[in-house]
């Protein structure tokens, strides 16, 4: 479906142009834009680095590579072209060769990012940690899942085809399409849009996807505590009303999604001996964070304890969040206790904090 550009006269369909006529180079003004920006592709990334290529004997690069707010990996793959090639089949081969990458890599490859000359990995490690909001590495959780991002102008069948087919088996992989149009006076409008899946049935295919993963991992035992725990945190999660409730169980440590606000994310995290669930804050969201705290009493009042309120040089990170002291390492018949509280905390804490974050301005 074409764009319109919406003049006095009436509705004026933008010309669709092609990367190739504009004269565009995958790697030197698609590549370099989306990394600049890279929200248009997804909320919530970090760069690690473009044009990676981490490992011996292989002359293959990665278009970017990224880090999602959950600590997986997220392989970029672009292509220029309309039918976008076999570059499904190029990306799960970068997803599986990275996907043994540790945090002390990480940290390395973006300070080489920065500045080959003079990397800092001190800094480096320090902004993954913040990002990510943790206060120490955490190995077992670091990359535990490897994702794949597909951009292209378009996509063929073959791709559309594999990219379900591999979702429907678990893969975390998408396709997103750039669309140029030509707009007057030598300007380009670039459409992203998320093709794969679609918007509107994601929570429907995260469902569908957590049943068949859930049934693979029981079918293969080789489902971890840490999986198990998380399923018990997001059924209650669903019976409460908790927010991220539709996510899927994961295999890490920390499990998180947007707040509605640029800078804003909400998170649940679990240790061996303890769980916590919070608002977390890049530096697009320290307003809120102090408008937020500007209204500490009413929130705590609302959750009904206190919370306990971060900001460097405190902490690595800005945060507010509610502590719980049982983890994934108690009897098992002790986990519904605490996966409920869990849950029930994550709903107070989110209903206090929301009405506030939502008239903070900004």
């Amino acid at each position: 479906m074409p764009i319109y550009e919406a003049r006095p006269e009436g509705l004026q369909p933008l010309a669709p142009t092609s990367f190739e006529a504009e004269g565009w180079r995958e790697r030197a003004d698609i590549q370099r834009l989306l990394k600049e920006r890279i929200a248009s592709l997804e909320d919530g990334l970090m760069v690690l680095t473009d044009e990676f290529s981490g490992w011996a004997d292989s002359a293959r690069r990665i278009d970017l590579l990224c880090l999602d707010a959950e600590a997986r990996l997220v392989v970029v793959e672009l292509k220029r072209d309309e039918d976008g090639g076999h570059m499904e089949l190029q990306a799960l081969r970068y997803a599986a060769m990275v996907s043994a990458m540790t945090f002390d890599q990480a940290a390395d490859t973006l300070a080489r990012h920065r500045n080959r000359a003079s990397p800092d990995a001190d800094q480096a490690r320090a902004d993954i940690l913040a990002f990510l909001g943790w206060s120490t590495p955490d190995e077992d959780s670091f990359a535990a899942e490897t994702r794949i991002i597909l951009a292209a102008a378009d996509f063929g069948k073959e791709i559309t085809t594999t990219v379900l087919w591999l979702r429907d088996r678990g893969i975390d992989i998408r396709c997103i399409r750039l669309r140029p149009y030509r707009l007057g006076e030598g300007r380009l409008l670039l459409d992203i849009q998320q093709l794969i899946p679609l918007p509107e049935a994601a929570e429907f295919q995260t469902r569908l996807g957590e049943k068949r993963a859930a049934e693979r991992r029981q079918k293969s035992e080789q489902g971890g505590a840490l999986y198990r725990f998380w399923s018990g945190v997001l059924e209650q999660a669903r019976a409460c009303g908790a927010p991220l409730a539709t996510r899927a169980p994961i295999t890490g440590s920390w499990l998180g999604g947007s707040a509605g606000r640029q800078g804003v994310s909400f998170y649940y995290a679990v240790r061996k001996h303890s769980a916590r669930v919070g608002f977390w804050f890049t530096p697009d969201g320290l307003d809120a964070y102090e408008a937020l705290k500007a209204q500490r009493a009413a929130i705590e009042a609302a959750v009904g304890g206190p919370l306990r309120w971060a900001a460097p040089p405190e902490d690595r990170g800005y945060f507010i969040r509610a502590d719980l002291d049982q983890g994934y390492h108690a009897p098992e018949e002790e986990w519904p206790a605490g996966q409920a509280a869990l849950a029930e905390t994550a709903k107070r804490l989110w209903e206090a904090v929301m009405p506030h974050l939502r008239g903070a301005g900004g």
